[in-house]
Formats: C-alpha cells, sequence, structure tokens
C-alpha cells in the first residue's frame, strides 16, 4: 500500500511538471502570438535528470524502507521539480548547476538510506558534528567567498563550486539539541544547568553569523534553539524569554547595525525609496500583485524583474506565473510537510529522534516562513533560501538530509512510540508554523488581490510597459477619426507615438519609466481592453497569453483644426485655452503651454519633473486661477451664487480635474470650470457636463457612444441668461465676450470669455483663453479669433 501510493503520488507530480514543461517550451510562441519563434527546450534537460533521480529515490525507498512515509518523498519531488524549472526559466546557466546539485542530492539520499534507523551514529558524534560546522562557517571569515563576486562572503568556493556551511549547520545544530537535550532528561527541572552549555553553543554560532552579517541564518538559530528547547522541556517560559531576548536584539540591533536599520526602514515603510533602497521588496510586490488570481503563465511573467528571483525572491516570481492557485499550492505542500513531520515525531520510538524530527520540521518550516514573509512584507527581508525551491546546492542538500533522516524517523511504525506526558508543546509548535502558512496565504490574497489594482498603476511598475511590447493598445482618435495617438511596430517591439506633441500635458504618454499622464492614464482600461470588451474575452486572454486583449480605439471630441489654430496661437506664451459645444458640453479645443513631446521623454522625463514652466500641468483642467469682479459679476459676487453655477466642483470627466478654492475674498477656478459656467449664457440658462471622451470602437458592436458623467443643470431662465448674453454682445458679431486682467504678488492673469448668442442657430460654442501675462488686447485677439474659425462653416 505504501508504495503505491508513493508511486502514484510521484507520478501525479510528474505529470504535474511535464505540463509545466510543455508550457514553458510553448510560452514564446504565445507571448508573441504566433509560431514562427524560438521555443525554450533546455529545461527538459532538468526534467529528464528529475524524472530519473526520484525514479532511483522511489526505488530505493522501497526496497529499503517498507514502511516508511508515502508522502515525504512525493512532496520534495513536487517542490525540487518545480523550482527547478522555474530556475531554468529565470537564469538558463544556473538551471544546469542546480541539475547538477538534484543529482548529488539524490546520491546522498539513496546513499543515505542504508543508515541505522535509529541514527544512534548522529547521537553519539554531536560534537565532532557541531565542531566541524562551526570550523567551516569560521574558514568564512578567513577564505570566504561569493559566487557574484561581491556582497557577503559566505561561501567556501574552489573554480565554480561553493559550500554555504552555515546551511548544514542549522542541521548540525538541530542534531545537536536533540542529542544533548535527550541524554539529560534527568536535568530537566534544573534548567540552568540543562541550558547552560546550549547557550554556550548557540552563542559561538551566532556570533559567527553576526560577524559574517548572515542575519537570515541567524534569525532561523534563534528560532530553532527557541523552538527545540520548548518541545524538549516543555517549558512555556522559554518561548517567553527566548522572544524577548530576540526583540531585545532586534532593537539593539537597529541602533547599532546599519544593514539590520536598513532592512527594518524598508520592511517598515518600503514606499519611501521605491527605486532605492526599497527596490526590491517593492518590486516582490509588484510581481504578486501582477499574478493576480491565476497567473500571467508559465514564462509569461516578468519575475526578472525582481532582483535575485532565482534565490531570495522566487516565491514572488513563481506568485507572478502562477498567481494565487499557485502560491496556494505550494503552501500547502509546505503545510502538509510540517504536518507529515510532526507525525512522524509524535511516533518516534524514542526521545531523541522525537526532538529531531520536531526540529528538523521546524527547521524547514521556519525557513519557508522567512522568505515568504520576506517576499511578502510579513517580515523583513533576510536573504535565505526557500527549501528545495530556491537556487543553491548547499540548501538543497541539506534539505534532503532532513527529509532522509524524517524517512529513516518513521520508518518503523509498528513499534510502540516513546512515552510523551505533555504532546502540546509538539502540537502548539505545529500549529504556530501551520497558522504561518496561513497568515502568509492571507497576505499573498492581500497584495495579489486586494491592493493588486493600485499597485499595478503605480509609475516605477514597468510590467504594463512591457504587457504593451506585445499587445497594440488603442488608438485615441480626433471627433473625425484622425488619429492622435497610436501604436507602431510588431508584436515584441510595439511602441507609442505621439501624431500632436502639442497636445502632450492633454493626452499624456504611457512611458516604462515615467508611467503615465493625461488621458493615455485615465483612459488606460479601454486603450488596453480591459474595459469594453466581454469579460470572457478579458478572461480568455488573461488565461491564455497572461496579457489582456488588444485595446480598443477611443473617440474624442477634440477637433483637430481648431486644436492646431489654438496651439499655434499660444506657442509662444504660457496659459490655457478651451473650447466647448455649450449645449452638450463637448470640448473641442483644449491647449495648455508651454507643453512637451511624449515622444522625447527618454531625453526630457527627467528635467520635466522640476520644470519651471510646470510644462507637464494641464492648465485646462488642473490650474488654479483667481477671478476678478468682471467675472465674479458674470457668475456671481457670492460664493452661494457662484456654486449655482458650479464653480466649485471639480467637473467629472474622463481625466484629471481640479475642485476651485472656495475663499470669499480671492476664489480661483480653472478655465475649463470657467467654460462650463459661461456656457450657462449660450445654452438658455443650462450648465452642461463635461465631454472629452465620446465613443469606443468595440469589436461586437463598432462605435458606442460615451455618454458625459455628469448632468445638464439649469442655472438660470432663459430669459435672464439672454438679456445677460445681448448686455455684452460684441455689435454685428454673433457672440459675447468679456475681458480682464488682475494682477496677484508678482503674477498678472488675463482672462477672456465669449459664447454664441442665444439666438444662434448652429451649434452653441462657448470659449475661455487664460493667459498668465498681463496682455487684455491680445487674448481678446486670440480668443475671438479662435471663436469666428469655429463659427464658420
Amino acid at each position: 500500500m505504501t508504495d503505491r501510493l508513493q508511486s502514484r503520488l510521484l507520478k501525479l507530480a510528474g505529470g504535474f511538471l511535464a505540463l509545466y514543461a510543455i508550457i514553458l517550451t510553448l510560452s514564446p510562441a504565445v507571448r508573441m502570438r504566433t509560431w514562427q519563434v524560438s521555443y525554450r527546450w533546455e529545461h527538459w534537460i532538468g526534467l529528464l535528470v528529475w524524472a530519473v533521480c526520484f525514479a532511483i529515490a522511489n526505488y530505493q525507498t522501497s526496497r529499503l524502507l517498507p514502511d516508511r512515509d508515502p508522502f515525504l518523498l512525493p512532496i520534495t519531488a513536487v517542490l525540487s521539480g518545480w523550482g527547478l524549472l522555474l530556475i531554468w526559466r529565470l537564469v538558463p546557466s544556473l538551471g544546469m548547476r542546480q541539475t547538477i546539485w538534484l543529482l548529488l542530492a539524490t546520491a546522498v539520499l539513496t546513499i543515505g538510506l542504508r543508515l541505522p534507523a535509529n541514527l544512534r551514529h548522529l547521537r553519539n558524534y554531536k560534537y565532532l558534528l557541531l565542531f566541524s560546522g562551526l570550523l567551516l562557517t569560521a574558514l568564512t571569515l578567513f577564505f570566504g567567498a561569493n559566487p557574484l563576486g561581491y556582497g557577503p562572503q559566505l561561501w567556501l568556493g574552489y573554480r565554480s563550486v561553493f559550500l554555504q556551511p552555515s546551511e548544514p549547520l542549522k542541521l548540525l545544530l538541530v542534531i545537536y539539541l536533540a542529542a544533548y537535550l535527550s541524554d539529560r532528561i534527568h536535568l530537566r527541572r534544573r534548567l540552568l544547568l540543562l541550558t547552560f552549555p546550549t547557550i554556550l553553543v548557540i552563542g559561538l554560532s551566532l556570533l559567527l553569523l553576526l560577524v559574517q552579517r548572515d542575519l537570515g541564518t541567524a534569525s532561523i538559530f534563534i528560532g530553532l534553539y527557541t523552538m527545540i528547547l520548548y518541545m524538549g522541556t516543555a517549558r512555556r517560559r522559554f518561548l517567553l524569554i527566548c522572544f524577548g531576548t530576540l526583540l531585545l536584539a532586534g532593537i539593539l540591533g537597529y541602533f547599532t547595525i546599519d544593514i539590520v536599520r536598513l532592512r527594518v526602514d524598508t520592511w517598515l515603510n518600503p514606499w519611501a525609496d521605491p527605486s532605492g533602497t526599497s527596490y526590491q521588496i517593492v518590486q516582490s510586490l509588484l510581481a504578486i500583485a501582477n499574478g493576480g488570481l491565476l497567473g500571467r503563465g508559465p514564462g509569461l511573467g516578468s519575475p526578472g524583474l525582481v532582483p535575485v528571483a532565482h534565490s531570495d525572491f522566487i516565491f514572488a516570481a513563481l506568485a507572478e506565473e502562477h498567481g494565487l492557485m499557485g502560491t496556494a499550492a505550494l503552501l500547502m505542500l509546505y503545510g502538509l510537510l510540517i504536518n507529515r513531520g510532526f507525525r512522524a515525531a509524535l511516533n518516534a520510538q524514542d526521545r531523541y529522534r522525537r526532538i529531531l524530527a520536531a526540529g528538523l520540521t521546524t527547521y524547514l518550516g521556519i525557513q519557508t516562513l522567512l522568505i515568504v514573509g520576506g517576499n511578502l512584507r510579513l517580515l523583513p527581508l533576510t536573504g535565505v533560501t526557500l527549501p528545495f525551491v530556491s537556487y543553491g546546492g548547499s540548501s538543497l542538500i541539506t534539505g534532503t538530509i532532513a527529509i532522509l533522516l524524517l524517512l529513516l524517523i518513521g520508518s518503523q511504525p509498528d513499534d510502540e512510540p516513546a512515552p510523551l506526558p505533555k504532546p502540546s508543546p509538539y502540537l502548539i509548535t505545529s500549529a504556530l508554523l501551520l497558522s504561518g502558512l496561513l497568515l502568509s496565504l492571507l497576505a499573498n490574497s492581500y497584495w495579489g488581490i486586494i491592493r493588486s489594482a493600485d499597485l499595478l498603476t503605480r509609475t516605477d511598475n514597468p510590467r504594463r510597459s512591457i504587457a504593451d511590447r506585445y499587445v497594440p493598445r488603442g488608438q485615441i482618435l480626433d471627433r473625425d477619426n484622425r488619429p492622435i495617438n497610436m501604436t507602431d511596430g510588431q508584436v515584441g517591439e510595439y511602441k507609442r507615438s505621439y501624431l500632436i506633441p502639442e497636445l502632450g500635458s492633454v493626452i499624456g504618454y504611457t512611458h516604462p519609466i515615467f508611467g503615465q499622464a493625461g488621458l493615455e492614464a485615465s483612459l488606460d482600461n479601454y486603450l488596453r481592453g480591459l474595459q469594453g470588451n466581454p469579460v470572457s474575452l478579458v478572461l480568455w486572454n488573461q488565461l491564455l497569453y497572461g496579457q489582456p486583449p488588444e485595446g480598443l480605439d477611443v473617440r474624442l471630441s477634440i477637433d483637430l483644426e481648431l486644436q492646431a489654430a489654438a496651439d499655434q496661437a499660444l506657442k509662444e506664451h504660457t496659459g490655457a485655452l478651451v473650447l466647448i459645444d455649450a449645449s452638450t458640453g463637448d470640448i473641442l479645443v483644449i491647449s495648455s503651454h508651454p507643453t512637451f513631446d511624449p515622444n522625447l521623454l527618454d531625453q526630457t522625463g527627467n528635467t520635466l519633473i522640476d520644470d519651471p514652466d510646470a510644462r507637464l500641468l494641464n492648465r485646462v483642467t488642473l490650474g488654479s486661477y483667481p477671478i476678478g469682479r468682471t467675472l465674479k459679476s458674470l457668475f456671481g459676487s457670492d460664493i452661494e451664487s457662484m456654486k449655482t453655477f458650479g464653480l466649485f466642483e471639480a467637473p467629472r470627466l474622463r481625466m484629471g480635474s481640479v475642485t476651485a478654492r472656495a475663499a470669499a475674498d480671492n476664489p480661483t477656478i480653472s478655465p475649463l470650470q470657467a467654460a462650463l459656467a459661461a456656457a450657462v449664457y449660450s445654452a438658455e440658462g443650462i450648465r452642461p457636463p463635461a465631454r472629452i471622451t465620446t465613443a469606443i470602437k468595440t469589436s461586437q458592436s463598432g462605435w458606442v457612444i460615451l455618454p458625459a458623467l455628469g448632468d445638464p443643470k439649469r442655472v438660470l431662465s432663459p430669459s435672464g441668461a439672454a438679456d445677460t448674453a445681448e448686455s455684452l454682445m460684441i455689435p454685428e458679431e454673433p457672440f459675447w465676450q468679456v475681458s480682464e486682467t488682475l494682477t496677484e504678488a508678482d503674477s498678472a492673469y488675463t482672462w477672456y470669455l465669449a459664447g454664441t448668442l442665444p439666438n444662434w442657430q448652429a451649434t452653441p460654442l462657448t470659449i475661455v483663453l487664460l493667459l498668465e501675462e498681463d496682455n487684455e488686447p491680445l487674448a481678446v485677439e486670440v480668443g475671438s479669433k479662435i471663436l469666428k474659425e469655429a463659427l464658420q462653416p
């Protein structure tokens, strides 16, 4: 029964990994949406070696340990195979090295199966083994190296082969503590005599690790020491004392060790420096958010954006491509491993093997929680590996030896378990570890589902721009379907082109470094095909390609001929001009100067951020300017009267807009707010809602009209509006106009407002021009010229 169950589970693992390998092979074709690509094949070497290794392990365990736990080997197989293929996907050269390490780990496992099940040799030579581990770790102080050529020198190396002594030292510490505590059961009530030698040992180990600044391993040592003493003595005070000591050490370390302070600061507030000291954790969270529920698909994410994704951040890489469902499966595997490990401990035939099994399981559980918690911002980053999954030969072999010892301990189920008066320490430790995994799953859900949309729209997230290189973004068109922004190029090389650069501050941009702005940002869901397409189509593309469907074209109300005339008139000036259809609120012209060319962001982006001319600012919707006596007489001299004109409401528009300042002595408004309020005098007393996005082109229904977000509002009676307009009319012209200049401190502002008369038989129009200078004649000249051009048939 045991052999059959283990074999079936291994076949299931092989089927899962084979399917994963097939998808990895086909992923370039899926991403490029063509069969004419270079396929991935190299990872099949790793899968073949994995299959041979675990076929041998299955045969040897069936032959030598007939009564073993049938779940331990399949769990190890899935985790190591999953990690191996992921490493091949991330860094193929390291995939080959990890494959060789897997061969060595399998050799260690198959040879070790011949050890006696009572493990007396490990117990008898506990001091020698621990001393050897400490000696190897100490040698790194003099002969340490780093495979990367920089960073902490925690490895011993010869040519291209490296060993990290702190990995086996964890295992040797567990063996030592298990043997020591089981040999001194008679001292259980004399805690000082019992623990004093272990304090010396753990102190020496921590001293070595702190000198090396290997804080991750030091954290594991403290956690292991605490939990093993707790299980070995059944004294809860150890939990309080050790965790209190850990907290005190953390506080002292924060104020005395710079790397501790750095990691704690980036953990508490990673958003303070997302492109510097917090870059790793921020990119990790962005990767998890990008994975969402189902993930982008094997080979279809961008996990390479996370530094050291093959090791310290392999959980984030897995989350991006497999989503919450994948990470839930991974955490369930670790949870099952913890369950089976403690089951072996509770059924162990003597006290030594019981503490050893529990300690080994705790070691694997704590290390898993440290790296997963660090990737999810539950804990500060520690730089440890994810057991069996992360790249690293030392970690893989150490973890395999731990599984070997658990197999040996659990291979004699018919023998009577050793007496256990108080099983609660083992049950509590197991529950704490499982609770940590559950908390990690909840944190993954938070970042990957609840906060996903917020994180993915951050300007420091390049993943959307990467997706835009493979999926054409929708065009932005004018009222006559002429392109304003469009996508050029081929799959994998798509690039956004901005055909009317004078509209830069209005239309905005989408850029891999500087993020998004303007209409490119506010209409992003339409332009990326996430909104406006059937939900089934979006889900299908996400599931099959890991990308959204093709973007939808968006039509604006802008008239490019009138827009060009306005931009030419304001080219040498600072100001804003907006022309609207007074009856519908459609924006025909929206000109803001000075502006910028989105096509040149690579060269000018950094200087635009602190540009004194505020070229990024859309002055029509986001500018806030004072008004004088003339405009107050037009819209009411008191705050309540102005409110009826909607001057202190942000226009509901599919782009950013500002709320005016309702100060009785010095109110400020935007040119768009002024235009909507002035439209009252050209539209028979009705204030229209603003609209610039008029339609989207869907694949099923063609052009679909987008209504305005607001509703028309009657402000004046038709006769009252007509009387005011006629009192301001220009002789022999079909429009009314007002203008004024006012100064504030060292600044001057000139307003020009005009609109068609109520008896105008064609489309009623309203125009507002604001110049940031004292030049009323120019304002009247430019404003009236643009309005007259718009009135011509």
